[in-house]
């Protein structure tokens, strides 16, 4: 089997919500010699995307999102310790990432997380709905390194809450200290201008991407 009929069987896991398939495709690409991070940027985050254009498009619903979301995790179980050999102690630096308040929808969150971890950068998960407060905290706790804030929101209601955030950090005088990224799919390239955010991205590849060229 070629390297890309194996990564082909690692999305398809991820689209038809295969668990214990998923686990075992993440372990033959390892054992093909492919890396963790094509096996998550070829193979995995190419799943998640057709599940999530499904969802869009009601031909998945909720219950099938978290089973595939159930799959992505235990590949990732697999590739997390692979991932960590090829991190350097500095890397290129923290990324603390979060859905914003009164969001709870955490499947995009988790993928960019996990692209974010796979190129280097040291994961703080704050998880879901995530008040102003606790990223300032987080924020002062890091003060001083190299910090990339990320956070989702799916509906424009909590998008409205990313303009908080970054007001949050001008008030606190944290601003200065870190790189904002916003993602979901109400986040525009002119909302992130409007609100003096740093970037968006399309995609949980294409965040990687644009994290490292902010972290520059």
């Amino acid at each position: 089997m070629s390297n890309q009929e194996i990564l082909d069987k690692l999305r398809d896991t991820i689209v038809n919500q295969d668990i214990n398939g998923c686990a075992a495709a993440t372990k033959e690409a390892l054992g093909a010699g492919i890396s963790a991070f094509d096996a998550i940027n070829g193979g995995l985050s190419v799943g998640m995307k057709i599940v999530g254009d499904k969802f869009e498009a009601a031909e998945l619903y909720l219950p099938q999102i978290m089973m595939s979301a159930k799959a992505m995790n235990a590949a990732m179980e697999v590739l997390t310790p692979e991932l960590e050999k090829d991190q350097t102690d500095e890397g290129v630096g923290t990324a603390i990432t979060f859905v914003q308040e009164g969001d709870i929808h955490d499947i995009g969150h988790r993928l960019v997380s996990t692209m974010l971890g796979a190129n280097g950068f040291k994961i703080v998960d704050l998880g879901v709905d995530v008040p102003d407060n606790t990223i300032l905290d987080e924020v002062k706790k890091l003060e001083g390194s190299k910090i990339l804030l990320v956070g989702s929101a799916l509906m424009t209601t909590s998008m409205l809450g990313q303009k908080d955030t970054v007001e949050a950090l001008v008030e606190e005088k944290l601003r200065d200290s870190v790189k904002i990224m916003f993602g979901g799919a109400p986040v525009s390239d002119g909302w992130i201008a409007e609100i003096g955010a740093d970037a968006t991205a399309e995609n949980a590849a294409d965040a990687a991407r644009v994290a490292l060229q902010l972290m520059k």
